[in-house]
């Protein structure tokens, strides 16, 4: 049984040496294609990413902020309100108000027939 462990330890990794090297000495043609393919896609995306960061770091303290001060209401909130699923989307209001209207249990129902069957 060992034999056959050791044998099989033995086997294993020849195949996947044999499958990596490609006969020269440098990396395969599909290898350095991915790199020149990724190292144009970070030189594309580094501004954009530069940018996040920016805003990233220009935003944080006035979400700390937002959290600090809200966070309580938010609380609040969620603890009266069981599912939003009960609820229609937010309305705001012409004078700034913002309400969420409860859904009545008829809204949802599927419609019936008259023999009392559900059409699908």
């Amino acid at each position: 049984m060992k034999q056959i462990a050791l044998i099989l330890a033995l086997a294993f990794p020849l195949p996947l040496a044999a499958q990596e090297t490609t006969g020269e000495d440098g990396p395969s043609l599909m290898e350095r294609g991915a790199k020149l393919f990724f190292r144009g896609l970070m030189d594309e995306m580094d501004p954009a990413l530069q940018g996040l960061q920016d805003l990233i770091e220009e935003a944080g303290p006035a979400m700390q902020s937002f959290l600090r001060e809200m966070g309580p209401a938010l609380v609040d909130l969620f603890d009266q309100v069981e599912d939003f699923a009960n609820y229609h989307p937010p309305e705001m209001l012409p004078n700034g108000d913002i309400i969420m209207r409860r859904r009545s249990p008829l809204e949802d129902a599927p419609a019936t027939g008259e023999d009392g069957e559900i059409d699908l």
